[in-house]
């Protein structure tokens, strides 16, 4: 490509792109099913830098990555922390310089900016405090497997107003769709760094005290866990302030009867949602988690090498 695009909030790419990348997605997860090989990115590289924990981001990324036909370097905490050795934007230079794509996974949405700003190659965002978006867009893409386009519908968010909540209302205001958020007091989500300066499209998302209001008649109930990582200290306080905020049956007896249920794990069965919903029959986390290695290889592609014929 011949503009260097970098992934690092859902509002970086358009409607249009994002119809491409589903689209494309989809054509890749049916490949990997046929085991046909599809090695769009043979002799490319992947810097995948973690400062915090993770199990999907790295298996997701890291297998897509070998799927395309491209290796993987894995720098975690004790090998590079960002601004610690060196300055952000000196690391930025020199990853860049020896790879092709760089995936981070840090606290401050800031660290990844410095680095984008500096990198010669794509950077995308694994997950930040602020923005979780390769999550956002496998549950879009597996919202699309089962029940069709996901414009007009209703997406009931429950819980805390986090990276998750944040991207939710991003997507919704570009795809269109709403967003009913329910979150305690004090957990609500950030409007202002949702949508910056933007001035989003009306009726993209409502607010609700009430959680079970906010899951009447939606297509999607989901959730994420009442303690995000870096937030471990309120876990007590959250746990007090979030108790009604469990996704249970009658929750999702209010949305639609078909309404799917996700989660972008890893759940606590008991706190954020019951045993029964997410082991239930409307429950998708498990092609939820696959997805992210498919969405993220349609991602990757495209960020590397633009739009490709079938």
């Amino acid at each position: 490509m011949s503009t260097l695009k970098h992934y690092l909030q859902f509002s970086d790419l358009t409607a249009d792109e994002y119809a491409y990348l589903l689209q494309r997605a989809a054509l890749i997860k049916k490949k990997f099913k046929a085991y046909e090989k599809h090695h769009t990115l043979v002799d490319r590289t992947l810097a995948m830098i973690f400062e915090k924990a993770s199990t999907r981001t790295r298996v997701s990324f890291e297998a897509g990555m070998y799927q395309l036909g491209g290796s993987v370097v894995h720098l975690t905490t004790g090998d590079s922390q960002l601004g610690r050795a060196e300055p952000i934007e000196d690391s930025a230079r020199v990853i860049s310089r020896m790879t092709d794509l760089v995936m981070i996974r840090t606290f401050g949405q800031e660290k990844i900016e410095r680095f984008a700003q500096h990198s010669r190659v794509p950077v995308i965002n694994g997950l930040t405090n602020e923005f979780h978006p390769c999550q956002i867009l496998a549950d879009i893409f597996t919202f699309i497997e089962h029940r069709g386009s996901i414009q007009g519908k209703v997406v009931a968010w429950v819980g805390d107003g986090n990276n998750m909540a944040n991207t939710w209302l991003q997507a919704a205001d570009l795809l269109g769709f709403t967003v009913h958020v329910s979150t305690p007091n004090g957990y609500e989500v950030d409007e202002k760094l949702a949508f910056g300066e933007r001035t989003p499209r009306a009726g993209c998302y409502k607010i609700f005290s009430n959680p079970k209001d906010a899951c009447q008649g939606a297509d999607l109930v989901t959730t994420d866990v009442w303690t995000s990582m870096g937030y471990e200290a309120e876990n007590e306080a959250r746990r007090q302030a979030f108790a009604n905020w469990c996704v249970d049956a009658d929750m999702m007896a209010a949305a639609k009867p078909d309404a799917l249920f996700m989660h972008c794990l890893p759940a606590h069965r008991g706190e954020e949602v019951t045993a029964e919903v997410i082991d239930g029959a409307q429950s998708v986390v498990w092609d939820e988690a696959e997805n992210r290695m498919h969405v993220q290889k349609a991602l990757m592609e495209y960020l590397l090498r633009g739009q490709m014929p079938e």
